[in-house]
């Protein structure tokens, strides 16, 4: 949590204020609305996505944000929102960051309307402010969002999926919004010549941040014992991709069939990961990772040295360097 403080402090005073406005941009007329998105602004994570967004904008626009700034952050934030809340209903899920999901609280019809109304909110919220040009970027987030989910539930069922449409999957469904994150920022304080590397910064980021949550799943001395959640829920990860294409046609069958047959056998699942650790699966996915990371820091330190940049840096470090 150190690293987080030390992050946000360049921004801990926009954060305070986006707090507040954020609380406000969820306001209804309706009661149960007002009470459900009071519980989701208590539950709230680190706010990685702010941040990028703050952080962005303040390298760009000399130390100062703008209420465009405050009005994108706040868009992005109800959107990721709005998602989390429909991914709940989607993996019937009760948990979210320890706490009761919206639809273990009140049903999967209401936590359905409730994303809605949060996706409405934030449409409207540029709408009315004319920031067309940070709702295209955002609107484009969210499509490719929708389109990396629905490739990994279509290439899942085939499991014959490889590394370059992996790479497709994790760009649209995890990086996507981290780009859009910083592209948003340089926009926000119309720094239109860096919105484009920017965006390509975010990228590298959410890839990297999706492949170290894949390592997750395998456990390591720092992190604990493996969790095999993956493997159990039949989720093509690095680690398996490389591992399942520079092996020998028999063991590819046995971990095929391990993983579509016997996904909910403990025994199969552990050596499966074994199997996975012992042929090299980690060791490559970590070469990919950090090969992201050393790609995004390239971009980041062609802009001039700012505690800005040395907070984004950190984020860099942090996202592939975090135990949880």
């Amino acid at each position: 949590m150190k690293v987080v403080a030390q992050i946000k402090e360049p921004i801990a005073y926009e954060m305070e204020i986006f707090e507040k406005k954020f609380a406000l941009s969820m306001q209804s007329r309706v009661a149960l609305l007002n009470k459900i998105t009071h519980y989701i602004v208590n539950r709230k994570g680190k706010q990685m996505r702010p941040m990028f967004v703050f952080l962005v904008a303040k390298m760009f626009g000399g130390g100062e944000v703008n209420d465009r700034t405050y009005r994108g952050a706040s868009v992005i934030e109800l959107i990721h929102t709005a998602t989390l809340v429909h991914d709940d209903v989607v993996d019937d899920s009760n948990r979210r960051r320890g706490f009761f999901s919206l639809n273990a609280l009140w049903k999967n019809k209401i936590a359905v309307l409730v994303g809605d109304f949060l996706l409405s909110k934030g449409l409207l919220l540029s709408i009315d402010n004319e920031d067309f040009d940070l709702l295209q970027i955002i609107s484009v987030a969210v499509r490719e969002m929708s389109e990396g989910e629905l490739l990994q539930i279509e290439k899942a069922r085939r499991l014959d999926i490889t590394e370059d449409v992996y790479f497709e999957i994790i760009r649209q469904k995890t990086a996507t919004l981290i780009a859009a994150c910083c592209s948003l920022g340089a926009c926000a304080v119309h720094a239109k010549e860096a919105v484009e590397p920017m965006r390509k910064f975010g990228e590298l980021i959410g890839m990297a941040f999706q492949i170290k949550d894949d390592l997750f799943d395998y456990g390591t001395k720092k992190i604990g014992k493996p969790t095999g959640i993956d493997i159990k829920e039949q989720k093509m990860t690095l680690p398996l991709i490389y591992v399942l294409n520079n092996t020998t046609a028999k063991d590819k069958k046995w971990l095929i069939n391990s993983i579509k047959n016997h996904n909910l056998d403990k025994k199969r699942v552990k050596e499966v990961i074994t199997f996975v650790i012992e042929n090299g699966g980690l060791e490559y996915a970590v070469t990919k990772m950090k090969a992201l990371q050393q790609e995004a820091l390239t971009i980041l330190l062609g802009f001039p040295k700012s505690p800005y940049r040395d907070s984004l840096e950190l984020m860099v470090n942090y996202v592939i360097e975090r135990k949880k």
